[in-house]
């Protein structure tokens, strides 16, 4: 998150915000642009199954973590590093083999581009992007109009950094151009603050809010997805309760009247209620790192809604799928600060990013932890399930010759600064939350995103499953595990 505007914000506040409650405010405008359901569309009906994405038996999914430019540069180095790794076997690169992907913040911009022009977003990302100044077209001088607007609900409305974006990035293009395609599939999260509740751009949210998401603009998804509190006032997006005919998802009764359903599936079959019988008519939506700032809940839920031992998965993909790896880009930085070193201390604007930067981290590893306790339970039941099909169900599922039903691994690491030796972390530990850097620090990330991918050992254990192992990048401070690593493995 870009916790930098904040910040000067805070430090103008202490000396000014009297001053600014004399200012005549101008309104914020984010007046809600999605139009309703038309007859005949169909929005989905499950989370995870808006499109086909699943081709044969090995899946890759990527996570690109919220973190401004810095984030979007690191992880851009990570697909750069998977485009210079063949596929075993192939003759693609496994840059077009993945199948999913899912950001927030930061990692949403390079996450939709990424959707939506596949490897060709390789040729130009860094130049239409990284090495630009996206924040030319915000309100960022401390003046009283902007504190008082910041106080009002925030500094920046959607007409701002949307436009930049469809300006120099993503031509105006829609959900359309993102849905019903072949790979990869793309989730972008913003947080419903009301709900307290991630926010995934797809279509069982825009159904439950009776509303058209094919025309929604992707800029707007992503500006929702790195909105910033009191830096952006809240994108809105507006339920039409009784316009349409299209029911929940029928997993969302069934959770909702389940005491002893997990706590995040069911604050989201209720947010899910609360959008369709329209108690929440106007969803406020401010940056995804709010509530989950690697991005996994989504795909958390769709696990945990599913009552399939294959859901998300159709049951043919479940028989199919031999090799499932999911990666965290991991961009946050380590904790900083001469203030743990005294007594006094912090104040101000350090207290103000210690308390936000506490928030965003603790939730982000709660989150990850839960994924892979999902993740694994997942491969168990998957392989249970497999090795109990009759003869006449494994060929209805297509099973292959020499199908082995106990062959299926998952893998669930993260890719981050702290993998690298001490002195490139604390360089990149030392870039800004902004959307704006200098060059030299991009080409820094960049980098550093390709060496701590190959340097991975989640991702060596993967490869080396397939058959293949990378070569290793720049030296990093040991081959082992980081702290969230876990290559999951069958019992």
């Amino acid at each position: 998150m870009a916790w930098g505007w904040l910040q000067r914000f805070v430090r103008a506040g202490r000396s000014v915000a009297c001053s600014a409650l004399l200012v005549a405010c101008a309104q914020i405008h984010n007046d809600p642009i999605n139009q309703p359901l038309t007859a005949g569309v169909k929005p989905g009906a499950e989370l995870g199954r808006d499109v086909e994405t699943f081709y044969d038996d090995t899946l890759i999914a990527l996570s690109f973590s919220g973190g401004g430019t810095r984030a979007a540069a690191f992880s851009y180095g990570v697909l750069t590093a998977l485009d210079q790794i063949p596929t075993p076997g192939r003759s693609t690169s496994l840059l077009d083999r993945v199948d999913f992907v899912t950001g927030v913040s930061g990692g949403s911009v390079l996450a939709a581009y990424y959707g939506l022009k596949k490897r060709k977003a390789m040729a130009d990302f860094k130049q239409r992007f990284l090495l630009r100044n996206a924040e030319e077209g915000l309100q960022t001088s401390l003046n009283l109009t902007n504190i008082a607007r910041g106080l009002q609900g925030g500094i920046n409305d959607s007409t701002q950094f949307p436009k930049w974006l469809d300006d120099n990035l993503f031509d105006h293009a829609t959900y359309r151009s993102l849905l019903f395609q072949r790979r990869p599939f793309v989730w972008i999260n913003a947080s419903d603050i009301y709900n307290r509740t991630p926010f995934v751009f797809g279509n069982v949210i825009f159904g439950a809010l009776c509303s058209d998401l094919s025309s929604y603009p992707i800029s707007l998804a992503v500006a929702a997805s790195a909105a910033v509190p009191v830096v952006f006032a809240p994108v809105v997006v507006q339920g039409f309760p009784g316009g349409c005919s299209v029911p929940l998802p029928a997993w969302v009764e069934r959770v909702r009247s389940n005491q002893d359903a997990p706590p995040v599936l069911k604050l989201f079959a209720n947010a899910l209620e609360r959008y369709h019988n329209g108690e929440v008519r106007f969803v406020k939506l401010l940056d995804g790192g709010l509530v989950d700032n690697y991005g996994l809940a989504g795909l958390t839920i769709a696990r945990l809604a599913s009552d399939t031992p294959y859901g998300p998965l159709e049951p043919e993909e479940g028989v199919k799928i031999r090799r499932l790896i999911f990666l965290v880009i991991d961009a946050g930085r380590a904790p900083s600060g001469a203030w743990s070193q005294t007594v006094e201390g912090p104040s101000g604007v350090t207290l103000v990013t210690a308390a936000s930067d506490t928030a965003t981290e603790s939730g982000a590893v709660g989150s990850y932890s839960a994924f892979q306790g999902t993740i694994e339970d997942w491969q168990n039941a998957l392989i249970d399930w497999r090795c109990k099909l009759s003869a006449a169900e494994r060929r209805r599922f297509g099973s292959p010759p020499g199908w082995n039903c106990k062959d299926v691994k998952f893998f669930v690491g993260r890719v981050a600064f702290d993998q690298l030796d001490p002195q490139r972390a604390a360089a990149l530990n030392a870039v800004e939350t902004r959307f704006v850097l200098p060059p030299q620090q991009v080409d820094l990330l960049i980098d550093a995103g390709g060496d701590a991918l190959r340097s991975n050992s989640t991702f060596r254990s993967f490869m080396a499953s397939l058959g293949r192992a990378p070569r290793r990048g720049r030296p990093v401070a040991s081959p082992a595990a980081g702290p969230h690593e876990a290559a999951v493995q069958p019992n």
